[in-house]
């Protein structure tokens, strides 16, 4: 058993896409050493961090495991960062896995069965847990018990087995997607938000501390600026522009330096890269501005949707070029602005989608 369920601990797998460097989706692993691994040295994200402290505090006093937390929100904001960092403050060991990886009940029981006392399960991707799989996770978070079948037919007969008491930390990006049920039991739910411009600065002034990389604080501003508002994004570019100055710059990260170097990366100085442009592109372009459906957006850049929606889409969002309406994807002047063409004069505001 102690083979099967190690096989399930690993770093979770992220959707196959094209390496885009602005891509929240992780590509490569950021150093351990760069991920914050407590409360106090997280940057951002104020009000959750505020919210986990009282939560964690409450739970040292009572001696008791974390109720069971549920971080949500676009990806590359730093939810498995959290896993970790509940686990530290804790003292408590952390077990990670992920939905599409738990493709039997039995997989789960195998990785319930090997718990501790106030361990901390993390699933990543937990919107993508099987109906079976989830069944077998209710009494667990609500009872700590797990309830198996033994035999078949008339003479099947059920037992329940008692667990110690932990803490699931689910992850997700698609929160629609979350069974109603399972979203229940969860005690703190809690949302990531893109990070505003301070907190990405202290963030990259930290890892290019950490990594000992000479930056000024005009390139600090500049990579922070390009990094979609997503830390992951920003260490990335970060690793990339220190390569770009090591060869070309004696190694001295300045504002021109940076500009020369993401230029060169095609990521302009919104952060969008050839991928969102493409994007932005066809629907301006080609349906003139939209109504689209996303559907025919995908097709018409041989991409997935879901790539377009959960990867592309939430930054286009963010920054108010798009709009999602009921008959589809709309491209908003500031849109057109940014591609440097002129928006139809016919261009009204459309309804949000319902």
């Amino acid at each position: 058993m102690h083979g099967l369920y190690m096989s399930f601990l690993y770093n979770p797998p992220v959707a196959v896409e094209k390496q885009r460097l602005v891509s929240p989706a992780g590509q490569e692993s950021e150093p351990l050493k760069m991920r914050p691994t407590h409360l106090s040295e997280m940057i951002g994200q104020d009000r959750v961090r505020d919210n986990l402290s009282i939560l964690i505090q409450a739970a040292k006093a009572r001696e008791e495991p974390l109720d069971h937390v549920l971080i949500h929100g676009p990806p590359g904001l730093g939810k498995t960062t959290l896993a970790h960092i509940l686990a530290n403050e804790m003292g408590s060991n952390l077990k990670i896995t992920s939905g599409p990886a738990i493709e039997r009940a039995g997989d789960l029981a195998a990785i319930l069965t090997n718990l501790q006392s106030i361990d901390i399960l993390f699933i990543d991707e937990i919107h993508r847990l099987g109906h079976a799989v989830e069944e077998i996770l209710y009494p667990a978070m609500e009872e700590f018990a797990l309830d198996l079948t033994i035999g078949k037919g008339p003479s099947a007969r059920s037992i329940r087995l008692r667990l110690p008491k932990f803490t699931v930390v689910g992850a997700t990006t698609r929160m629609a997607l979350l069974t109603a049920p399972l979203r229940a039991r969860f005690g703190a739910v809690h949302r990531l938000d893109f990070y505003e411009l301070s907190s990405m600065k202290t963030i990259v002034a930290r890892a290019a501390d950490i990594l000992e990389v000479v930056i000024d604080s005009e390139g600090v501003e500049e990579i922070a600026c390009r990094a979609r508002g997503t830390p992951r994004v920003a260490l990335r570019l970060l690793r990339r522009v220190r390569d770009y100055a090591e060869v070309r710059a004696d190694g001295n990260i300045t504002r021109p330096v940076a500009i020369e170097a993401l230029a060169l990366l095609d990521i302009d100085d919104l952060g969008l890269d050839d991928s969102d442009r493409r994007v932005l592109a066809t629907v301006i372009e080609k349906y003139d501005g939209g109504p689209v459906g996303l559907q025919t957006i995908a097709a018409s850049l041989s991409e997935e949707p879901d790539t377009i929606m959960d990867v592309v889409e939430p930054y286009l969002l963010q920054l108010g070029f798009i709009d999602r309406t009921p008959q589809g994807r709309v491209a908003t002047p500031l849109a057109y602005e940014h591609m440097g063409l002129k928006p139809p004069s016919s261009h009204q505001p459309h309804l949000p989608e319902l």
